[in-house]
């Protein structure tokens, strides 16, 4: 069996999410008329990723600016059973795609970057929280857990994602392996000449097809009357530069990095390669010593609280 997966390269609409989804709306639409049936969105697509946003954060202390700040951002989230999901699930649907979109989810008062699994009858299939955010993430993102790790369904094979440098974390990648992962979607926001390589070497280590899909995000596309930005002021300096690639379970190269451009990037995968590289490697099969190695991993929702009795 033969598919067509298709990876989006291109910024957000930065606090203007209305603006965002008619603009995922456009590129769902395109990658169908390219014959694409898998979609894959950046990292935080739908609610932006603010590159270079401190937040007026330092330790001990916050301040009403960075407050406000972050009350712009929460306010460009979206909920799960919100009308922005809803929308781009009926397109999923309209144009017979499964996507992988990036969000920054609205739980409450947290928010959480998530990848939501879209599917082509319409419906919200799933969801992955990410486990670990990087750095200052951590201050303005939640901690996903172990509950939103399954992958999904699909007529070629199991659908899950890894968030950026979740991808760097051993055991999560073994756990997506476990589950049989034939299309790993990356979403991330790292742009580096490293990235390559760590999803070259995961498509060779999962055996499985490797979907990588970054922004391009320029300083003039950051409203910086909304959000302080450490970041060089000069409009054309680039925040994301990118670097969005599609690559085959022996490591091969089907769509090449793209830099410094809007891109949606496309290829044909063989589904006959995963078992014709897994004859020699399987890192949860014949390659592998359960008998030396084991993993547990905690599938479980972790709630805050727990409502017992009557």
């Amino acid at each position: 069996m033969k598919l067509t997966a298709a990876v989006v390269q291109t910024a957000s609409v930065l606090f203007d999410t209305p603006a965002t989804v008619l603009r995922a709306l456009d590129l769902m639409s395109e990658a169908a008329k390219q014959g694409a049936q898998v979609v894959v969105f950046p990292e935080a697509f739908i609610g932006g990723y603010p590159k270079g946003a401190d937040f007026h954060i330092y330790i001990g202390a916050r301040t009403p600016q960075g407050r406000a700040e972050y009350l712009h951002y929460f306010k460009a989230a979206v909920s799960m059973d919100g009308p922005e999901i809803a929308q781009l699930a009926k397109a999923a649907g309209e144009h017979k795609l499964y996507v992988c979109m990036g969000i920054i989810e609205r739980d409450g008062g947290t928010l959480y970057c998530t990848a939501v699994y879209l599917g082509p009858d319409g419906a919200v299939l799933g969801k992955h929280r990410k486990l670990m955010p990087t750095a200052l993430e951590r201050l303005v993102w939640g901690f996903g857990d172990g509950s939103t790790l399954r992958a999904v369904d699909t007529p070629f094979g199991k659908l899950g994602a890894v968030i950026c440098w979740e991808n760097y974390m051993p055991a999560l990648r073994m756990a997506m392996y476990q589950q049989r992962v034939t299309l790993y979607c990356a979403p991330t926001a790292d742009d580096r000449d490293s990235w390559a390589s760590t999803m070259q070497h995961i498509a060779l280590e999962g055996r499985c097809f490797v979907l990588s899909s970054c922004q391009h995000l320029r300083r003039s596309q950051f409203p910086g009357d909304a959000m302080n930005n450490r970041l060089p002021e000069a409009p054309d300096t680039v925040l994301m530069r990118g670097g969005s690639m599609i690559i085959d379970p022996l490591g091969k190269v089907l769509a090449a990095p793209v830099y410094n451009a809007d891109a949606l990037l496309t290829a044909e995968l063989d589904l006959d390669t995963v078992a014709q590289a897994q004859m020699d490697f399987d890192p949860v099969g014949h390659y592998a010593r359960p008998d030396v190695f084991s993993l547990r991993v905690n599938t479980a929702s972790q709630q805050a609280v727990r409502l017992e009795g009557s």
